[in-house]
């Protein structure tokens, strides 16, 4: 097992997207939407939580490279009454790709907005029957020399 070997690759700007979604109760969005979730804003921590996220790959994922990041943009969209969807755009001028670092960001982004809503999620057992993660994806990746 060994990282693969990129010092023969030439650097060139790299960009990935990545997206995944959140399910939750139409009540907990609503309250998301408000501004009244007891840890805070939902949207800012987790869109520091990403950034952070993106940044530390490299110590997540052992195999990973550890690239210079030059930019991360984080955006949330609502789809329907129930759901969020969160996009990560992740660029660097590299010799490996940041496909990685785009669906660490979104992973993280979805898990923290689980963490800071899961009191309003939870039935009366404790379970958590109408939340979900789903859909972590790429969407896209440039490749482009400089």
């Amino acid at each position: 097992m060994s990282m693969v070997d990129v010092t023969g690759k030439e650097m060139v700007y790299r960009e990935a997207v990545a997206e995944g979604v959140i399910k939750l109760k139409p009540e907990t969005i609503d309250l998301i939407k408000k501004g009244l979730i007891e840890k805070g804003d939902v949207f800012t921590v987790s869109k520091i939580t990403a950034i952070q996220a993106v940044k530390k790959t490299s110590e997540i994922l052992p195999l990973c490279h550890n690239i210079p990041i030059t930019h991360v943009d984080v955006s949330f969209n609502y789809i329907g009454l129930d759901k969020i969807k969160v996009l990560v755009k992740v660029k660097t001028t590299a010799k490996t790709g940041v496909e990685m670092e785009a669906l660490t960001g979104v992973s993280v982004a979805l898990l923290n907005i689980w963490d800071m809503v899961k009191k309003y999620e939870k039935d009366e057992k404790g379970q958590y029957p109408d939340t979900k993660i789903e859909y972590i994806r790429v969407v896209s990746k440039i490749k482009e020399k400089i």
